[in-house]
C-alpha cells in the first residue's frame, strides 16, 4: 500500500514538472498570433520566424559560446582550487573555500552591479570578456562543490602510490586523479553550463544591442509584446536540452555518473 502511494506521488510530481513544458511546446505550435493552449491549429511558422531573425540566431550563438567558454574556464579554475584546498594546508585555506563558494548565496544582481562598477574602472565593460568574467564567477562554485568531495583520503593514497611507482604529477593527475573525479566534474560542468546559459540578472549589466544572450533578449522582448515567438524560443531550448541529456546518456552514461557519485 505504501509503495503504491509513493509511486502515485512520484508520478504526480513528474506530471507537475512536465505539464508546463507540454503547455509551452503546445503554445509554440498554435496558428494564432497570440499565445493559446490548446493550440488552435498546428504550425511551425513561429519557429521559422525565430530562426529567420538574425538577432535570435546571434543571441543563441552568444549564449552557447559564452556558456561553453565560461564552463571550460570554471572547470580549470575549480579543479585547481579543489586540489589546492584538499591536498595542501596553508593559511587562509578555509576562507579561500568560503570566498569561492560565496556566489551561491550572493544575489546575481548585486554581483552584476559590482562587476559593472569595477569593470568601468579598468575598462572591462559591455564586452564578451566582461560577460565571461561574470559568468565564471557565478558558475565556478557548482564545479567546486561537486569536485571537492571526490578528493578523498583514499584517492590521495592512490596518488601517492602512483608517485612511488615513478609517476610524474601530470601522469598521476590524468591517469589516477581525473578518472576518480570524473563524475563530479561532469555533473558540475553540466550545472555550470546550464546556469550560465539561463542567466539574466548578471548578464543584463554587460549586454549591448549587438552582444546579447537569449535570456536577456527574451527578458527585454516580453516587456513590450507577448506572442508565440516567445514560446517557440523556449520550446527550442527545451528540445536542445533534451538532446544534450540524451547525448550525455549515450556517451557517458548518466546512471554511471550517479552510481560513482554515491
Amino acid at each position: 500500500m505504501v509503495a503504491h502511494a509513493i509511486r502515485l506521488v512520484s508520478w504526480a510530481a513528474l506530471a507537475f514538472l512536465l505539464l508546463p513544458l507540454v503547455v509551452l511546446v503546445g503554445a509554440s505550435l498554435t496558428a494564432t498570433s497570440y499565445l493559446a493552449f490548446p493550440p488552435q491549429g498546428l504550425t511551425l511558422a513561429w519557429y521559422g520566424q525565430m530562426l529567420g531573425d538574425p538577432s535570435y540566431v546571434s543571441a543563441f550563438a552568444t549564449s552557447t559560446v559564452l556558456a561553453a567558454v565560461a564552463t571550460l574556464v570554471a572547470v580549470l579554475f575549480a579543479v585547481s582550487a579543489a586540489l589546492a584546498i584538499a591536498r595542501y594546508s596553508f593559511p587562509g585555506r578555509r576562507p579561500l573555500s568560503e570566498i569561492l563558494m560565496s556566489p551561491l548565496i550572493l544575489p546575481h544582481v548585486v554581483l552584476g552591479a559590482a562587476l559593472l562598477q569595477y569593470g568601468s574602472a579598468i575598462g572591462l565593460v559591455r564586452s564578451f570578456s566582461a560577460l565571461l568574467v561574470g559568468h565564471v564567477v557565478i558558475i565556478l562554485p557548482f564545479v567546486l562543490r561537486t569536485v571537492l568531495p571526490q578528493l578523498t583520503e583514499d584517492q590521495r593514497s592512490l596518488e601517492e602510490a602512483s608517485a612511488d611507482l615513478g609517476g610524474r604529477p601530470l601522469t598521476t593527475f590524468f591517469l589516477v586523479t581525473l578518472p576518480q573525479i570524473r563524475s563530479g566534474l561532469v555533473s558540475g560542468a553540466i550545472f555550470a553550463f546550464i546556469s550560465s546559459w539561463i542567466n539574466v540578472e548578471l548578464s543584463i549589466f554587460n549586454t549591448t544591442a549587438e552582444l546579447t544572450t537569449i535570456p536577456v533578449k527574451l527578458f527585454n522582448y516580453v516587456q513590450y509584446t507577448i506572442d508565440p515567438t516567445i514560446a517557440a524560443v523556449s520550446g527550442l531550448t527545451v528540445v536542445v536540452a533534451a538532446v544534450v541529456i540524451v547525448l550525455l546518456d549515450l556517451t557517458i552514461g548518466l546512471d554511471v555518473l550517479s552510481e560513482r557519485r554515491r
